[in-house]
Protein backbone atom coordinates (compact mmCIF):
# COMPACT_ATOMS: atom_id res chain seq x y z
CA UNK A 1 0.00 0.00 0.00
CA UNK A 2 1.50 3.16 -1.00
CA UNK A 3 2.47 6.02 1.29
CA UNK A 4 -0.76 8.86 2.20
CA UNK A 5 0.62 12.22 2.54
CA UNK A 6 -1.85 15.13 3.19
CA UNK A 7 -0.12 17.36 0.89
CA UNK A 8 -2.84 20.15 0.79
CA UNK A 9 -2.44 20.40 4.52
CA UNK A 10 1.24 20.36 4.00
CA UNK A 11 1.20 23.20 2.00
CA UNK A 12 -1.57 25.41 3.72
CA UNK A 13 1.18 25.04 6.79
CA UNK A 14 3.98 26.39 4.73
CA UNK A 15 2.06 29.03 3.27
CA UNK A 16 1.01 30.44 6.61
CA UNK A 17 4.07 30.43 8.02
CA UNK A 18 5.35 31.99 4.63
CA UNK A 19 3.03 34.79 4.63
CA UNK A 20 3.78 35.47 8.31
CA UNK A 21 7.47 36.09 7.27
CA UNK A 22 6.46 38.71 4.36
CA UNK A 23 8.28 42.00 4.45
CA UNK A 24 11.48 39.53 5.81
CA UNK A 25 15.22 40.59 4.69
CA UNK A 26 17.42 37.50 2.48
CA UNK A 27 15.90 34.15 2.58
CA UNK A 28 14.03 34.59 5.79
CA UNK A 29 11.22 35.52 3.42
CA UNK A 30 11.15 33.07 0.80
CA UNK A 31 12.72 30.27 2.17
CA UNK A 32 10.77 27.92 4.62
CA UNK A 33 12.98 26.42 6.87
CA UNK A 34 14.57 29.58 7.29
CA UNK A 35 11.39 31.53 7.50
CA UNK A 36 10.17 28.99 10.18
CA UNK A 37 13.03 30.01 12.41
CA UNK A 38 12.79 33.77 11.96
CA UNK A 39 8.60 33.32 12.61
CA UNK A 40 9.03 31.24 15.71
CA UNK A 41 11.56 33.83 17.20
CA UNK A 42 9.52 37.05 15.82
CA UNK A 43 6.12 35.28 17.85
CA UNK A 44 8.49 34.38 20.74
CA UNK A 45 9.67 38.13 20.82
CA UNK A 46 6.03 39.35 20.43
CA UNK A 47 4.91 37.88 23.41
CA UNK A 48 7.99 38.62 25.67
CA UNK A 49 7.30 42.19 24.92
CA UNK A 50 3.73 42.53 25.06
CA UNK A 51 4.49 42.21 29.04
CA UNK A 52 7.97 44.47 28.76
CA UNK A 53 5.60 47.17 27.77
CA UNK A 54 3.34 47.46 30.22
CA UNK A 55 6.97 47.53 32.25
CA UNK A 56 8.01 50.52 29.91
CA UNK A 57 5.04 52.35 30.49
CA UNK A 58 4.74 52.22 34.12
CA UNK A 59 8.02 53.81 34.26
CA UNK A 60 7.20 56.31 31.62
CA UNK A 61 4.49 57.66 33.93
CA UNK A 62 6.53 57.29 37.78
CA UNK A 63 8.86 59.76 35.45
CA UNK A 64 6.42 62.10 34.06
CA UNK A 65 4.68 62.23 38.04
CA UNK A 66 8.31 62.80 39.64
CA UNK A 67 9.00 65.55 36.80
CA UNK A 68 5.38 67.26 37.48
CA UNK A 69 5.41 66.93 41.43
CA UNK A 70 9.12 68.41 41.84
CA UNK A 71 7.96 71.32 40.34
CA UNK A 72 6.43 71.90 43.10
CA UNK A 73 8.86 70.98 46.15
CA UNK A 74 7.89 67.33 46.46
CA UNK A 75 9.74 64.08 44.91
CA UNK A 76 7.61 61.40 43.86
CA UNK A 77 7.75 58.90 46.75
CA UNK A 78 6.90 61.41 48.77
CA UNK A 79 3.46 62.04 46.44
CA UNK A 80 3.12 58.46 46.79
CA UNK A 81 3.41 57.90 50.29
CA UNK A 82 1.13 60.89 51.36
CA UNK A 83 -1.31 59.48 48.71
CA UNK A 84 -1.28 56.18 50.67
CA UNK A 85 -1.80 57.83 54.13
CA UNK A 86 -4.60 59.92 52.73
CA UNK A 87 -6.38 57.51 51.01
CA UNK A 88 -6.53 58.57 47.99
CA UNK A 89 -6.90 55.95 45.12
CA UNK A 90 -5.03 57.34 42.16
CA UNK A 91 -3.40 54.97 39.97
CA UNK A 92 -0.15 56.31 38.00
CA UNK A 93 -1.77 56.04 34.52
CA UNK A 94 -3.89 58.48 35.83
CA UNK A 95 -1.89 60.70 37.83
CA UNK A 96 0.76 60.87 34.58
CA UNK A 97 -2.14 62.03 32.91
CA UNK A 98 -2.66 64.90 34.64
CA UNK A 99 0.57 66.07 35.35
CA UNK A 100 1.19 66.39 31.61
CA UNK A 101 -2.65 67.66 30.15
CA UNK A 102 -4.06 69.24 33.41
CA UNK A 103 -1.51 70.77 35.61
CA UNK A 104 -4.07 72.56 37.38
CA UNK A 105 -5.82 69.34 38.62
CA UNK A 106 -2.58 67.86 39.18
CA UNK A 107 -1.97 71.06 41.20
CA UNK A 108 -4.68 70.20 43.90
CA UNK A 109 -4.38 67.10 44.50
CA UNK A 110 -0.82 67.92 45.65
CA UNK A 111 -2.64 70.50 48.01
CA UNK A 112 -5.16 68.01 49.16
CA UNK A 113 -2.03 65.76 50.22
CA UNK A 114 -0.31 68.59 51.71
Amino acid sequence: MPRSVNTVASRQKRKKILKKAKGYFGRRKNVYTVAKNAVEKALTYAYRDRKVKKRIFRSLWITRINAASREHGMSYSQLINKLKSKNITINRKVLADLAMNDPKKFEDILKKVQ
